[in-house]
């Protein structure tokens, strides 16, 4: 989470860096109980999803269940002809040990907005689970758009390959990548490389592999460089994304746990990235020259919770 881009840039909204860390405290405390309650919401909703269908008859399932199946994220096929809804595991088997084919299957990207029905909760607990959805959805959209445009149009044109770039084309350049950064994304939203939380698993990955990294060194290491940034973040986000794309895209039949590196999944490949990324972020800083003294008195400067100063831009 702290290396994502659009959690990084919250950091701006307060004028000091004691705001900033008690900031960060309460979110950390927000964050750790959304992801200790969330397995434990999984659990409570797949029991009553459980509860609600399974050896039921077809035609007695309540309301939410018809409006799903009209969006073709559950489908029901009734393999033994008795009407009623089997949903079983691959290697079920009946009472007289003959296997029991499933007969429902359930998109698991729905399983949010579709537990407050499935629980039988008021209409207005549903509608707030889908506000917060799209708020969420909208929200990070929004902060992940600003700032790859900015670090396209300023980091990268600007202050590397194009300097004497005007603010008409610096702008012209921001909303070239956010337009191209919303095509890209709707694809990917049309054909999703897996359900929501291997995506979300895929973006913490990549987070955590290219800039928690460099954002911890850059904070706690004076000796970190930009030599040294460089080569952690290419070599950490290049191997977490090299194994998410052969696994899940160049070669998915390979994706079992015996083709796995040390028995680690594509969706937590993020971890060995970051790693990575911490060692040669390392060693590439200890043989390369330390960097400038005011980029060192910026760090002991970041560290003092009394007040963030004036900005300074460190050159090269």
């Amino acid at each position: 989470t702290a290396g994502l881009p659009h959690v990084i840039i919250r950091f701006y909204t307060v004028p000091k860096v004691r705001d900033a860390r008690i900031s960060v405290g309460w979110a950390l405390v927000f964050i750790a109980l959304l992801y200790t309650a969330a397995p434990a919401v999984a659990v409570f909703a797949r029991t009553n999803l459980l509860n609600t269908v399974t050896d039921q008859p077809y035609a007695e399932m309540p309301e939410w269940f018809t409006k799903w199946e009209t969006t073709g994220l559950i489908s029901y096929e009734d393999h033994n002809g008795d009407g009623l809804i089997q949903y079983v595991g691959p290697e079920a088997v009946d009472a007289a040990g003959a296997p029991v084919q499933n007969e429902l299957t359930i998109d698991r990207d729905i399983m949010v907005l579709a537990n407050p029905e499935i629980a039988r909760l008021p209409n207005w607990v549903v509608g707030l689970v889908a506000a917060g959805g799209l708020a969420a959805a909208l929200s990070t959209a929004a902060g992940l758009l600003l700032v790859l445009s900015a670090a396209i149009s300023h980091d990268l044109l600007k202050r590397n390959w194009r300097p004497d770039i005007s603010e008409r084309g610096e702008l012209l350049a921001a909303r070239l990548s956010a337009g191209f950064a919303v095509l890209v994304a709707g694809y990917l939203g049309v054909n999703p490389p897996g359900f929501v939380a291997e995506v979300v698993a895929f973006a913490f990955g990549l987070a955590a592999s290219s800039f928690f990294p460099v954002i911890i060194l850059g904070i706690f290491s004076k000796r970190l460089n930009r030599e040294g940034a460089i080569a952690g973040m290419l070599c950490g986000i290049t191997l977490t994304a090299a194994y998410i794309v052969y696994f899940k895209f160049v070669n998915p039949g390979a994706n079992v746990a015996e083709n796995w590196w040390f028995g680690i999944s594509p969706e937590g490949i993020g971890a060995l990235g970051m790693a990575v990324n911490f060692a040669v972020a390392t060693v590439v800083s200890r043989f390369t020259p330390a960097p400038p003294p005011e980029a060192q008195r910026l760090v002991e400067r970041i560290r003092l919770p009394r007040g963030a100063g004036e900005a300074h831009e460190i050159s090269g």
